[in-house]
């Protein structure tokens, strides 16, 4: 079974507050920091309370909300959050720039709301637990007119397409960005600046990972300053005499080595600031614990007449006056013996927040949230907002479920699901305000095998009751899902696929793979948006291709971006290895097909009938009664042609293409240039009986064109 892991102990601040429902000493506060927001744009309200919880997070110990009155008379409710503040600055360190956190304040509550029509509102908090429900006071705010185009949604007109809120169409252009921490190429900062790259060349869409373990952001995982999830627990044992107890507390063992306290997220310090590191340690046959923190180094003895009870210890240091972050912390044992340790905590002052937090091996893994990842979240969901970039989060940790969802009548496949229920809870109370939050994926890569349907349907259920933004829902597996493309409650259907050698012949074309996608998915989704979520090239183990590192003009990265504009989903192929592609400032690719893109709607259209007269030509697109968009292509030129056999595809001329179905008329052609994203040529031709005929002009590789009446 899941089990509930010890709770953590969070001291929530207390304010004073006007008197509510309740005992007069027990109250709730709910604040505006304005008295107008725009349409679709974000209210923050904190909300200040004198009650302490043990989990916070948990709605079953504490659920506070915030209910809103809407200019039309209406009620809504949306959920508050608890959260820890930062403050952030940018540092150079060495030649990397670095981000600093530092935690502001004892943690507060809050509320985000996104109103949804101009006109004046009133919220109200209310907050129940087991001692019953108390209520603030109302506050009034207004909601006047923006230029936010809303959130993302399936189209009204046609389903297998996504339309923002005002009905602008949406098509998504973009990739995957999905490990951001200090630990990894891209980090915070790095993000932020890749963001501005992306919108600088029409891309408007990313897939983020907050489920990464230790590696990156990791909402929702075991973050831990002893070891890393690849060497999991070989520091940790049951504290001394607790052995034969299944659910003993850890502790950590330090012997023969010393032990290093190295957390995945670098702890900040402030400068010519005093700390104290304090701890609980147990010896046998040692003389004592000792201690160094950067430059300093204590031996702390063991008072071994007291027999093997655990002694309590307690330091203090100065940070200097640039001293910007915790110098390493290295544990050994004076003498021979061992040491026994828990408790390590580092604090500014006794009453501050915990700055070692990732030293607690005894702290809950599900259902308690990773702060310094959910204020990146924070950062990163800005950033997408003031760039234009709408954000795929894929939101569970799947390694902390799937192992609970082979039976879906067990216990801990029920659990599963509440775990997954409190997360999103979370997730809508914290980013569900933000027009930019595209959708949830619940998992990355889940094994299709398990019986799934009842967790998708069950929390799908949840958000439909708590998300009054009702963000898009997707999944994704290992290998392809037919079931989960099929599933009523996931809006979304997605599939990967990366060309590697060893699997089929097809995978020196990226079109066919594409194509091959793309009918999969329209075969068992064929009434809803659809994305190729993952795509790349990969060698035989899944790593990245040398061949994609010496295609550094990005041709299959251009063919590809294309192929799937015109393949009947509903966005771009999303390139998995951003590294490369930053390093290779492939962003010029997506300008382009978003400048081709920018007054084209694929909604209401139908795959293009029509036929080629070069033989080698293949001829994507979409058509309508009076229009049609299609993208040309040279069957010769595949990334490995170019990059593998070294062989260029001689021009393309004297080609001409015929379209059947459209009315009669004249019809404007607009030739484009895929590569430079500009009109080369207009020509306007005549349709009769149905059959446009078309000369193309002579072309290198691939060649677009606009057709309307």
């Amino acid at each position: 079974m899941l089990k509930l892991l010890p709770a953590i102990q969070i001291i929530l601040m207390v304010v004073s507050a006007a008197v509510c429902a309740g005992r007069d000493s027990d109250t709730i506060r709910i604040e505006a920091p304005s008295v107008e927001v725009g349409r679709y744009e974000k209210f923050e309200m904190p909300i200040r309370v004198n009650r302490r919880y043990d989990n916070p997070f948990d709605p079953e110990e504490v659920d506070l909300v915030v209910m809103l009155k809407t200019p039309g008379g209406g009620q809504m409710t949306v959920p508050a959050f608890y959260c820890q503040d930062y403050e952030r600055r940018k540092l150079d360190q060495g030649r990397e720039r670095a981000n600093w956190y530092y935690p502001v304040g004892n943690g507060t509550w809050k509320a985000r709301f996104a109103p949804m029509q101009t006109g004046s509102y009133f919220a109200t908090a209310r907050l129940k637990d087991k001692t019953g429900t108390i209520q603030s006071q109302s506050i009034r705010f207004e909601c006047v007119s923006s230029s936010s185009k809303g959130f993302l949604r399936v189209c009204e007109k046609d389903a297998r397409f996504m339309e923002l809120s005002d009905g602008t169409p949406f098509f998504a252009i973009g990739q995957n960005l999905a490990f951001i921490g200090e630990g990894q190429q891209v980090t915070l900062s790095g993000a932020e600046e890749i963001f501005g790259k992306l919108a600088a060349n029409g891309a408007n869409f990313l897939r983020i990972w907050t489920c990464c373990n230790d590696w990156a952001i990791a909402i929702e995982a075991k973050k831990s300053a002893w070891d890393r999830s690849w060497n999991r627990g070989r520091r940790f044992v049951p504290v001394p005499g607790s052995e034969n107890d299944p659910g003993a507390r850890k502790c950590v063992k330090i012997d023969n080595e010393p032990v290093k306290v190295s957390p995945s997220h670098p702890v900040a310090l402030r400068p010519k600031t005093r700390y104290t590191l304090t701890g609980r340690f147990v010896a046998d046959g040692a003389a004592g614990l000792r201690i160094n923190v950067g430059r300093d180094n204590w031996d702390i003895p063991f008072d071994s007449a007291a027999g093997r009870k655990w002694q309590d210890f307690k330091r203090e240091f100065a940070a200097g006056e640039n001293e910007f972050w915790l110098g390493q912390i290295t544990l050994g044992q004076v003498g021979s013996g061992t040491v026994w340790l828990e408790k390590l905590s580092l604090k500014e002052t006794p009453d501050s927040p915990e700055l070692l937090w990732e030293a607690d091996m005894n702290r809950p893994i599900l259902g308690v949230y990773n702060q310094v990842d959910c204020f990146m979240l924070d950062e990163l969901v800005e950033a997408a907002q003031n760039n234009g970039i709408y954000l795929m989060l894929c939101m569970l940790t799947r390694d902390l479920y799937m192992e609970h969802l082979s039976d879906e009548s067990s216990g801990e496949y029920q659990q599963a699901i509440q775990y997954a229920k409190k997360f999103m809870r979370y997730a809508v109370a914290r980013w569900g305000y933000s027009t930019s939050v595209a959708a949830w994926e619940y998992y990355n890569e889940i094994d299709p095998g398990l019986p799934t349907d009842l967790f998708y349907t069950e929390v799908g259920d949840y958000l439909e009751s708590i998300d009054i933004y009702h963000h898009l829902r997707a999944t994704s597996t290992w290998h392809p899902s037919a079931k989960d493309c099929r599933h009523a409650s996931l809006d979304i259907g997605q599939v990967h696929r990366y060309m590697r050698p060893g699997t089929e012949e097809e995978y020196k074309d990226e079109v066919a793979v594409v194509l091959d996608r793309a009918q999969f998915l329209r075969k068992h989704a064929p009434n809803k948006p659809v994305l190729i979520a993952e795509f790349g090239l990969a060698d035989t183990r899944w790593g990245l291709s040398d061949y994609m590192k010496q295609d550094t003009e990005g041709l299959n990265f251009h063919t590809s971006l294309w192929a799937s504009a015109f393949a009947d989903v509903s966005g771009t192929a999303m390139f998995w290895w951003w590294e490369l592609l930053d390093q290779q400032d492939a962003y010029k690719h997506y300008r382009p097909l978003s400048a081709f893109l920018t007054d084209v709607c694929f909604a209401g259209l139908r795959q293009i009938n029509t036929a080629a007269s070069v033989e080698r030509l293949r001829v994507l697109g979409y058509q309508g009664d009076d229009c049609a968009y299609i993208w040309i292509s040279d069957s010769q030129a595949t990334w490995w042609n170019q990059i593998v056999e070294k062989k260029q595809p001689a021009p393309v001329a004297d080609a001409s293409i015929e379209i059947r179905g459209l009315r009669p008329g004249k019809y404007r052609l607009e030739w484009w240039d895929t590569y430079e994203g500009k009109t080369i040529r207009t020509d306007q031709v005549s349709c009769t009986d149905g059959r446009l005929h078309i000369p193309a002009p002579s072309f290198n590789r691939d060649i677009a064109c606009k057709i309307r009446r």
